[in-house]
């Protein structure tokens, strides 16, 4: 097996499978002209490189996610689109009817990340005022209709936030299609969305360590989301960390004005926690996320340290990984020999 073959696969043991996701470019402050031919190229990359799908961002400030996964879906052949839902901006019929459509015309699965929240201002502009807690409410009901109807059950649904009357989904959704089902975890609240839903349960980690001292619950999947920069030798690794993200005091300042501006649990954990920990010894790495450069925390060493560190993580009980955007194809290689050396590349998906 190849370094980029191994980027997606499974161990043939009792563990549950190991799941990679990539992330596909936001249109946030990119150039129209290309940034569409940008989301193909990152796609195939992703692809290329073993990577079972990629997730595509949604809020206020960028272009619609489900017309970014029609790009990844015409421009690979497997790559399943990981599409962020939030319900303040659809129907959920409207979403079941997406994920059909895709099926039928495509035969390609989709995987939906369900989102309660985001950035306050933007909920406030739709005038969402509904509190962090009953937000995760509303996400169960909505969710618990797009799987009854993409299961082919006529939804009949009176609930606290939304009442339907047994709509009938056509085109039906074949079995093998349904689409996976991500919440976040960071919060009890959301942590408990992802238990009535039987979603996997995804959070921004702290490093490996923290993690064993408060192992997620069972009975259902968990995985993290994490950046990777890694080569042969650590010193070359955190040369391109630094370089890729350098030190940068306006980025803080943006940082700071985010998290006056959010609500979302794993923002302010994150924030505390680099706070609290400079991680001087470890893999564990927040710049970027400190800086405002990207949304989640990094591993940075050499291919080792950071398998190591991925080890820890897959011991404590996450199996699903999902990326930060590829710079290069070539970073795709490297991250694809840190997967070598976790002993998970024994089969690809």
């Amino acid at each position: 097996m190849t370094s980029q073959q191994a980027v997606a696969c499974v161990h043939s043991g009792t563990r549950a499978a190991l799941q990679i996701f990539a992330t596909s470019p936001s249109s946030l402050n990119s150039d129209p002209i290309v940034y569409a031919k940008h989301v193909a190229e990152v796609a195939r990359w992703s692809e290329d490189a073993g990577c079972a799908g990629t997730l595509i961002y949604t809020d206020n400030s960028i272009v619609d996610g489900w017309l970014v996964a029609q790009i990844v879906i015409q421009a690979t052949e497997s790559l399943c689109p990981l599409v962020a839902v939030q319900p303040v901006y659809s129907h959920p019929y409207t979403i079941a009817k997406l994920v059909a459509s895709i099926a039928h015309m495509h035969g390609r699965r989709v995987f939906l990340n369900m989102v309660a929240g985001g950035f306050t201002n933007d909920l406030v502009a739709l005038n969402d005022t509904t509190p962090h807690d009953r937000r995760y409410a509303r996400l169960v009901e909505y969710t618990s209709i797009i799987k009854s109807l993409l299961e082919g059950r006529p939804a009949m649904y009176d609930g606290e936030f939304y009442k339907i009357d047994k709509p009938v989904l056509k085109p039906p959704l074949p079995p093998d299609l349904f689409p996976g089902i991500f919440v976040s975890g960071s919060s009890d609240a959301g942590m408990a969305a992802a238990v009535a839903l039987g979603a996997t349960a995804v959070k921004y980690p702290g490093p490996a360590s923290a993690c064993e001292l408060k192992p997620p619950p069972e009975g259902i999947p968990h995985g993290v989301r994490v950046g990777i920069i890694a080569r042969d030798d650590a010193e070359e690794a955190w040369r391109v960390a630094y370089e890729r993200f350098p030190e940068d005091r306006k980025g803080r300042l943006t940082h700071e004005l985010s998290m006056r501006v959010s609500d979302s649990a794993w923002h302010k954990s994150l924030s505390s926690l680099g706070r609290s920990e400079p991680q001087q010894a470890s893999p564990y790495w927040l710049v970027p996320f400190e800086t405002a450069k990207t949304n989640c925390p990094y591993l940075v060493g050499s291919y080792q340290e950071v398998a190591s560190e991925l080890r820890r993580y897959r011991a404590t009980g996450y199996n699903t990984f999902i990326l930060d955007i590829p710079p290069s194809r070539e970073e795709l290689e490297h991250i694809g020999r840190v997967i070598d050396r976790t002993g998970d590349a024994s089969e690809a998906l």
